[in-house]
């Protein structure tokens, strides 16, 4: 994937993506490489993180059970005022 730097404001630069630049993403000026500057065209590249995904459920994981521990014996049900 091809995107253009449209613009850098402050830290911060403008990518546009997309065939005809319809799409935009702000990132830190930091994540790019060194010496980036208005006009260039970067080539982007995604890949999947397993580790990072694998860490992500654990810990939705744990505040679910935490939830659910918390929630043990209780109705469930919200009585509204005069029930």
């Amino acid at each position: 994937m091809k995107a253009t730097i449209d613009r850098i404001e402050g830290e911060i630069a403008v990518l546009l993506l997309g065939d005809k630049g319809e799409f935009k993403l702000n990132i830190p000026l930091s994540q790019l490489p060194d010496g980036c500057k208005e006009g260039d065209v970067l080539n982007m590249s995604f890949e999947r993180d397993v580790v990072g995904t694998e860490q992500a459920k654990e810990r939705v994981s744990g505040l679910m059970e935490r939830l659910n521990k918390k929630n043990q014996g209780k109705t469930g049900i919200i009585r509204g005022p005069g029930s």
